[in-house]
């Protein structure tokens, strides 16, 4: 019998050689913080950009200007940090719908969830709704985002199993649907916000505010904790529903808990980043690919380089046309296609 694709991967590291890579992986986070800081739309000394970010941490007593405290500490600052909190959850959502999906082409955008959580954000902003499940925003992106997934899950089954191109193809249709809705209640929109919204549904960070913190990172870690307490489960699904049942575990029940948790961790990130796509598909690969299969060792390497690399493609969306300022959804798609495609290509070879 052929592996399953998400455990033939061959990594890279293993034994002793993970708590470095670890190691190095956070320190690599903290470099591309400095930097994200450091550097942006507006060019500053970084002796005065630091100087300011002193100034609030308590360890400089520099006396920052209205206009360099609001650049570096009320906008730049906060931005960073939730690029790198967008980063880890998406890539944790990948993780888990690869699982749950058991295909190596699931993604919170290819399966239409990112699109979904758009539509229900945007549909709440336009309409002027407050309170959602007592989330606001956030609440009306993860109530669309969850039913999305459903949506996807019931079109993918026949009788009774989900085969992964019928998931594949459900969620592109569900997602060109989701995207069709959100162009339509465009139509609605004041055209002085279109272009906001438009920048939004393309993915972007330029709103970040400290507020925007709070609940994408409590859902983060919590999910992130959730996670790794079912890492054995996680293992296991991944080997299929028969091998999972007989070591243990009630399959159906852990489906629903990974769709929620799923829909959660995209819900929180679309409504602070907007549609940013393919770092669920591009990140637990990666990860997979240099520590293996095992969800323990996999979850905390995808979370930190999924930190990092939104970090970073955060700040080449805010200087690579300066003063300018692109979605940072076109550099995740321009990275992230071809990566599917090659995905893709090996998919067909090995169902050949």
């Amino acid at each position: 019998m052929a592996d399953h694709p998400l455990r033939r991967r061959p990594h890279l590291v293993s034994g002793g050689g993970i708590v470095a890579l670890e190691g190095a992986l956070v320190v690599v986070l903290g470099l591309s913080l400095i930097l994200g800081i450091s550097w942006g739309t507006v060019t500053l000394p970084i002796g005065e950009v630091w100087g300011v970010v002193g100034s609030h941490l308590g360890w400089s007593d520099t006396t920052p200007t209205p206009v360099q405290d609001q650049i570096i500490w009320q906008f730049r600052t906060p931005r960073v940090l939730l690029a790198a909190v967008v980063g880890g959850a998406l890539s944790l959502a990948g993780a888990c719908l690869q699982v749950l999906a058991r295909n190596p082409l699931a993604d919170p955008y290819v399966l239409g969830v990112s699109s979904g959580a758009a539509f229900g954000a945007v549909l709440a902003s336009i309409a002027g709704w407050t309170a959602i499940a007592g989330l606001g925003i956030s609440g009306a992106a993860f109530v669309s985002a969850l039913l999305t997934l459903l949506l996807v899950f019931v079109l993918a089954q026949r009788r009774g199993q989900v085969g992964p191109t019928r998931l594949v193809l459900a969620g592109v249709a569900i997602s060109y649907l989701a995207t069709a809705g959100t162009s339509f209640l465009q139509l609605y929109t004041n055209p002085l916000e279109l272009r906001g919204i438009m920048f939004w549904i393309l993915g972007s960070l330029a709103n970040a505010r400290w507020d925007d913190l709070g609940i994408p990172t409590v859902v983060m870690v919590a999910a992130m904790v959730w996670l790794l307490g079912r890492s054995r489960a996680l293992d296991v699904m991944s080997a299929g529903d028969d091998a999972a049942s007989a070591l243990g575990v009630a399959v159906n029940g852990f489906r629903i808990e990974l769709l929620v948790v799923s829909s959660l961790l995209t819900a929180t990130a679309v409504a602070v980043s907007g549609g940013i796509g393919f770092v669920g598909l591009m990140v637990p690969h990666a990860a997979r690919f240099v520590v293996g299969p095992g969800h323990r060792r996999m979850l905390p390497v995808a979370v930190l380089g999924g930190a990092w690399f939104m970090v970073l493609v955060d700040l080449a969306s805010r200087i690579a046309d300066r003063p300018n300022e692109l979605p940072v959804g076109i550099f995740t798609a321009g990275f992230g296609a071809p990566f599917f495609l090659v995905l893709l290509r090996r998919s067909g070879r090995n169902a050949a």
